[in-house]
C-alpha cells in the first residue's frame, strides 16, 4: 500500500518516495518482497501517483493501481480487485505497508510458509514490543487462537496491557480476501474501510485466521515523521555495517 500523502514528513513528495538511506522508503519493501520470492508486486498508489509510477516504470514485476479517493486500507486493497480476480483461488496474497522499510525478507517468507502450512484463510505476523502504546493489540483466546485486533484508542485497561501488536503484515487466501472485502463496512469514526475487518469477518464465518509472532521488535517502526525517519535510517545503517562485517569475517 503506497497511496499516503505523508503530511507530517514536511515534503511534497509522495510519502513512499521519501529518501531513506539513499533509497525511496518503498524500495526497501519491494526488495524484501523480491528476496522472499514474490514475483508479482502491485503498488497501490494515490498521492503523487505519477511520480511513483515514473520511479518504477519499466520494472516488469511491478504493477500499479490507483486509490482515489483514499478511504482506508480495505478500500486500498480492493482497488487491486481486477488483478486479484485473475489469480487462482488459493493464491497467497501478501499485503504490506509501503512505509515500513525495516521489513525483512525472512519475515515475509515465514508469513507465507505459515499461511500455507496452516491452510489459513488469513495469516498475520505480529510482534511483542516493550512499548505497545499506539499499536493495535492482538487479542487471543485461551488456546492462543486469534480473536480480534483492538486499536489502542478502543482498548480497555486489560487490553492495553497486551504487548503483542499488529505491524500490518498480512497474507490472505485470494478467494477469501476477495469475498470478504466486499463485506467490509465503514461505520466507524473515520468513515473508512479497514482491512483488519476482513479478519473479523473471516473468523465470524468460521474461516481459519492464523497468527505467527514473527516480526522482530526492532522491525516494527514505520515512518510517519522526520524523527522516525532518522531512527529508521540509524537502524538500517547498523544492519548494513553488521552485514559488511559478516561478509569480511
Amino acid at each position: 500500500m503506497a497511496a499516503g500523502k505523508g503530511t507530517r514528513m514536511g515534503t511534497d513528495l509522495p510519502k513512499v518516495l521519501t529518501p531513506t538511506l539513499g533509497r525511496p522508503m518503498v524500495e526497501w519493501v519491494i526488495e524484501a518482497c523480491r528476496e522472499a520470492g514474490i514475483s508479482r508486486i502491485v503498488l497501490i498508489v494515490g498521492h503523487g501517483a505519477e511520480l511513483v509510477r515514473a520511479a518504477y516504470a519499466g520494472q516488469s514485476d511491478i504493477e500499479f493501481v490507483v486509490q482515489s479517493p483514499q478511504l482506508g486500507t480495505g478500500h486500498a486493497v480492493d482497488q487491486a480487485r481486477p488483478i486479484l480476480i485473475g489469480l487462482d483461488a488459493s493464491t497467497p496474497v501478501v499485503v504490506l505497508g509501503g512505509d515500513g522499510p525495516l521489513i525483512r525478507s525472512s519475515t515475509i517468507r515465514t508469513l507465507i510458509h505459515e499461511h500455507k502450512a496452516q491452510s489459513a484463510a488469513a495469516t498475520l505476523a505480529t510482534s511483542v514490543i516493550a512499548d505497545p502504546v499506539g499499536y493495535g493489540r492482538i487479542v487471543r483466546g485461551n488456546s492462543g487462537e486469534f480473536i480480534r485486533i483492538v486499536e489502542h484508542k478502543d482498548a480497555n485497561a486489560t487490553e492495553q496491557l497486551i504487548a503483542e501488536v499488529n505491524p500490518s503484515y498480512y497474507c490472505f487466501r485470494n478467494e477469501d480476501l476477495l469475498r470478504d472485502l466486499s463485506h467490509v463496512g465503514n461505520k466507524n469514526a473515520s468513515g473508512e474501510f479497514y482491512l483488519v475487518d476482513v479478519l473479523t469477518i473471516l473468523r465470524t464465518n468460521g474461516r481459519p485466521v492464523h497468527v505467527v509472532c514473527a516480526v522482530p521488535p526492532e522491525d516494527v517502526l514505520s515512518i510517519n515523521t522526520p524523527a522516525q525517519l532518522i531512527e529508521v535510517e540509524s537502524i538500517l545503517r547498523q544492519r548494513e555495517a553488521a552485514s559488511t562485517a559478516r561478509s569480511h569475517a
